[in-house]
């Protein structure tokens, strides 16, 4: 089964780190792809660009609205993915717990609807 697993982290907190905590962090993802890449579970994966890059879009009365940023008020956004074949839940959370940015922030495992 496939699964999203979003990185989700309080963009302060990640900005707070000095450069070598981050250049230490960027190592940390670089083995991370390799080990998950050896195991064949990761399908593709892409850090975002932050929150004060997003455009948010919806549909209303047939009139497309834009807005700067995005529409949910939270602490925590998300900054990146991964998208992994695992054979069920406990191994995508096995590999979610695994993600460097799980330290920092919530990991969120959602299943993919085969369609």
């Amino acid at each position: 089964m496939r699964y999203l697993l979003m990185i989700c982290t309080d963009e302060s907190a990640v900005g707070s780190l000095s450069p070598e905590e981050g250049a230490a962090m960027l190592a940390e993802y670089g083995r991370f792809g390799e080990e998950m890449g050896r195991r064949g579970v990761l399908l593709g994966g892409e850090r975002l660009h932050p929150t004060t890059d997003a455009t948010t879009v919806q549909v209303r009365d047939g009139k497309v609205l834009t807005a700067d940023g995005p529409f949910a008020e939270t602490k925590e956004q998300i900054g990146g993915y991964y998208l992994a074949e695992c054979k069920d839940l406990d191994e995508a959370i096995e590999v979610a717990s695994k993600i460097p940015g799980a330290r920092l922030g919530t990991i969120e495992v959602r299943p993919i609807w085969d369609m």
